[in-house]
């Protein structure tokens, strides 16, 4: 189980948000600029919360007096960019930070990306650079993924694939899984739970069939 519940002072606001989450899939939705992506950033450790505490599996990464560092969070987080390195080949990017070398490959036989491995990432589609971006994210074998309009970047026809991807892999892997969209198409289809998030608030919540 995840459990956030954080305050952080931003430029045009204070950031205020609560929420708790199991083996689903949960989606931040909002307008631009409404705190989404610094909810991730905080959960992940790039950004310090003011106030609050963020718990994964019962186990404290922030408090009052605590501070996890990021490599030892143990959660995957799948940039809106990708963020690549695009230096290092594909599976130079997908080691990075991997756990198990089998995890790895079976991973990218997964993705269907194995006929990758050697490529760098300007040689590479924006589709293919979101798969190699979560296998990347998944052979760390995170207890949570966090997903930065990963889709928003993709044709209709890849978009469509990498949805299926998601929850197929999410069924498999069972861990909580946190998405930022503007698409609310996107959220219905993916979301277990929808939270509305405006000016740094939790406004509203829906959860599946969103009637």
């Amino acid at each position: 189980m995840l459990e956030v519940s954080v305050q952080k002072q931003l430029s045009h606001f204070d950031l205020h948000i609560s929420f708790t989450t199991d083996a689903e899939i949960i989606v931040l939705f909002g307008p631009s600029g409404s705190g989404k992506t610094t909810v991730l950033d905080c959960i992940a450790g790039l950004v310090k919360p003011d106030n609050g505490f963020i718990r994964l599996q019962e186990r404290t990464l922030f408090a009052e007096k605590i501070s996890q560092p990021i490599q030892k969070r143990n959660i995957g987080y799948l940039f809106q960019d990708y963020a690549l390195f695009p230096h290092k080949t594909v599976w130079k990017n997908i080691a990075y930070g991997m756990k198990d070398s089998n995890l790895a490959r079976g991973l990218m036989q997964e993705l269907r990306i194995e006929h990758l491995r050697d490529h760098y990432p300007a040689q590479i589609s924006g589709g293919e650079k979101q798969r190699v971006a979560l296998a990347r994210a998944l052979a760390t074998a995170p207890n949570l993924l966090l997903l930065d309009e990963p889709f928003s970047a993709l044709d209709d026809s890849t978009r469509e694939k990498s949805h299926a991807e998601l929850l197929r892999l999410q069924k498999d892997w069972k861990i909580p899984v946190i998405l930022v969209t503007h698409s609310r198409e996107e959220a219905e289809k993916l979301g277990d739970r929808i939270l509305f998030v405006e000016d740094g608030k939790l406004v509203r919540e829906e959860t599946k069939n969103f009637s």
